[in-house]
């Protein structure tokens, strides 16, 4: 890089105010959220709990915790879709499921950038290993490719036997089986009496995690694949704009997913997170900027909107939900207590 180039690229960052407050915002939010699922998880632990010590709960179950349960609210969308009726054992699956889709499909794939608890501990994994390594590690382009093409694999056999080869006759009898009633049983079991495979496989994931780049998120992550796909209908993208632009080359280093932001005039990518991590750490005032499609044109707006918006979003469908009465399981806890105890012997 010539002198000339460090000299613009040190004043623009001289005259530019620090955006390091959305990251901070971003932060916040993800935290916020990986509180409210362990809190979440505890709560449904105790129920449980108590349904086995005691054959009945102090407590009722948290419904948000159908959120751990995407196969599920897919599952239940299409029998929505297919027959206009809710099913009432975790009807919050499919009201999350429904909010997780809406915000793809009008703020890119928010959900994974400021609220999935999963990208969050992701992301706290290869920050850690930047700290440790000085770096993070990046695969060859083929074999990045390659390990990406994973996800969508695993995305499309979901949505092969549960979009096509399942009917809706055949998921009413899945759905009035104990085993679906307590399916948020058996996903939390997964956890608490976990198998020594599973133990190793995370273990895995997790060191992967530390040396790239939201391993999980990138690779291996199905629901991340479906919403990537969804998101690039988004009127809500990064633009860059050339005239304004240093090439500094901050977007693209400091990218979490990798996207070669500085040779991109639209930021439409699968991958991109809306995390607005390439904006904060841009030196030059108006080089990138948060746009939405109005017609032909695309309009910027503040950035410190882009959460709201999502935000607004997500909780606008779960409303509707706890409003409309499809939000609580309909399981009475006595039948909980029961099939839990039968599933145990």
């Amino acid at each position: 890089m010539s002198y000339t180039s460090n000299f613009h690229q040190s004043y623009y960052r001289a005259m530019t105010p620090d955006r390091g407050h959305i990251r901070a915002l971003r932060y916040a939010v993800q935290i916020f959220f990986l509180l409210l699922s362990i809190s979440t998880g505890y709560q449904f632990y105790e129920f449980v709990a108590q349904l086995q010590a005691r054959g009945h709960a102090l407590m009722q179950r948290p419904p948000s915790v159908d959120a751990f349960l995407p196969i599920a609210g897919l599952m239940s969308f299409k029998y929505f879709l297919f027959t206009g009726n809710i099913e009432p054992f975790h009807p919050a699956a499919l009201v999350m499921f429904t909010a997780v889709v809406l915000v793809s499909l009008m703020m890119k794939k928010g959900f994974c950038g400021w609220i999935c608890p999963v990208g969050t501990i992701s992301q706290a994994f290869w920050m850690a290993g930047e700290k440790i390594f000085g770096r993070n590690f990046r695969m060859q382009k083929y074999a990045d490719a390659s390990m990406r093409s994973v996800k969508y694999i695993v995305m499309a056999l979901f949505l092969v036997l549960i979009g096509v080869a399942m009917k809706p006759e055949m998921m009413v009898l899945f759905f009035v089986s104990d085993y679906y009633r307590i399916a948020d049983v058996k996903t939390m079991e997964f956890f608490t009496m976990m198998s020594s495979t599973a133990f190793w496989v995370l273990l895995g994931i997790g060191a992967l995690s530390v040396l790239y780049r939201n391993f999980w998120c990138r690779y291996l992550c199905p629901y991340g694949a479906l919403l990537g796909l969804l998101s690039r209908f988004s009127p809500v993208k990064i633009r860059r704009n050339g005239e304004t632009c240093t090439h500094c080359g901050s977007c693209s280093v400091n990218c979490p997913s990798l996207i070669d932001v500085e040779k991109q005039g639209v930021v439409s990518s699968a991958e991109c997170f809306g995390c607005l991590t390439c904006l904060s750490h841009c030196p030059s005032n108006g080089a990138l900027e948060v746009t939405a499609k109005k017609g032909k044109a695309r309009r910027p707006f503040p950035p410190f909107l882009y959460p709201v918006v999502l935000l607004l979003l997500f909780y606008l469908v779960i409303g509707v939900g706890i409003v409309s009465g499809k939000w609580r399981s309909q399981v009475p806890a006595g039948e909980y207590a029961r099939i839990i105890h039968d599933a145990s012997r």
